[in-house]
């Protein structure tokens, strides 16, 4: 019986290390698997830690690090064209000016650019952007309206009129006053011996994310056109090969001055405002936006559109971007041009439904 029992526990000795051998190597196929769709990563400090493995954690790359956005006011006049540095933006914004012309304001974040422009003035509302992102506010002039506010809002700027011709330089490809370019090294420069804050720990205005966003939406959006005015029309063409946006304007495909690349975009937001004259006594035409509040729009990325709002509760609070469901949208890792058009423009977007052209904008 003694012999009988000491063979029953070695049986039981065996089986048990027979258990944890397969438990070991069940293991090691499962985090073999994960480590070859991706899920297991070892030596990476910036992932999360779970367990005794690894798990990566995936985050967007087009808003990273904490190098503080820079904010460069470009010229959109026929005579400007083609700017530099619009396809090293993340983010870039289009708005009304007077005279039926438009303006772009660029956002950089930890690039390195040699030639950016051509910087133009600076116009109030767009600053009312720059806030929202803590970007460092690059002109090259400025209206009355946005000098005040300027000084007011204690916004931190850099007026290129002010600086050497080393920093802010007129090129000899274009005419005065679509010419000036300066760089992000000067800019920097500048920003230092001014002793504005170079880095910034602000969270991205956009809710970016890694995976890809394709829209649940019946509305394709292959053709995109927004009107500013008869005489400046923007458009965007999607190439479903690249999922990328190719963009236009006044009918001409716009290439980057340096490089000559093709301007291109994965994201674009459309925002209608009511926009109107203002009565500063200069008259300019110059012009100013009713923004504060919020406003109906679109989302578009991977040839598909959806309706969404732009909700902003004053002028340094960022803007949030929602779905019809009261939802912030996710937007797709990539750059994106946030295009903030008249309210009674005729937007197109095809093949879809055609646009409302009423003027009952607001929320």
């Amino acid at each position: 019986m003694k012999e009988q029992s000491i063979g029953i526990k070695i049986l039981i000795v065996i089986l048990v290390v027979l258990i944890i051998v397969a438990a070991i190597l069940l293991g090691m196929k499962v985090a073999k698997d994960k480590e070859q769709k991706g899920e297991i990563v070892t030596g990476n400090k910036e992932n999360e830690q779970v367990g005794t493995t690894v798990v990566e954690v995936k985050e967007p790359k087009i808003f990273q690090g904490n190098d503080r956005p820079i904010a460069v006011m470009i010229d959109n006049h026929k005579g400007a064209m083609p700017q530099g540095g619009l396809n090293d933006a993340y983010l870039v914004y289009e708005i009304i000016v007077e005279g039926g012309e438009s303006r772009l304001m660029a956002l950089f974040k930890g690039v390195d650019l040699e030639k950016i422009g051509p910087v133009r003035s600076a116009r109030h509302y767009f600053l009312d952007y720059a806030l929202e992102n803590d970007a460092i506010y690059v002109h090259y002039g400025w209206s009355p309206q946005a000098q005040s506010d300027i000084t007011k809002l204690g916004v931190n700027n850099i007026n290129g009129i002010t600086e050497s011709e080393s920093s802010f330089w007129r090129t000899k490809d274009k005419y005065a006053p679509h010419n000036v370019a300066t760089s992000t090294e000067k800019i920097l420069e500048i920003a230092n011996r001014k002793g504005y804050a170079t880095t910034s720990n602000k969270d991205s205005v956009l809710n970016y994310v890694a995976e890809e966003i394709n829209l649940e939406s019946n509305r394709e959006a292959t053709t995109v056109t927004i009107p500013y005015s008869v005489s400046n029309e923007v458009r965007y063409e999607y190439d479903s090969v690249t999922k990328r946006y190719t963009r236009y304007s006044r009918d001409i495909k716009q290439v980057d001055w340096q490089t000559k690349e093709t301007v291109t975009t994965k994201n674009i937001i459309i925002v209608k405002c009511e926009n109107w004259t203002l009565k500063d006594g200069t008259d300019k035409g110059r012009q100013t936006l009713d923004n504060v509040k919020a406003l109906k729009g679109y989302y578009i990325t991977n040839g598909k559109a959806i309706e969404i709002t732009a909700e902003k509760s004053s002028r340094n609070a960022q803007t949030v971007y929602k779905d019809l469901e009261g939802n912030e949208i996710k937007v797709n890792d990539g750059n994106t041009f946030i295009q903030i058009c008249p309210i009674d423009s005729d937007v197109e977007i095809e093949p879809g439904i055609p646009e409302d052209t009423s003027n009952s904008n607001t929320i």
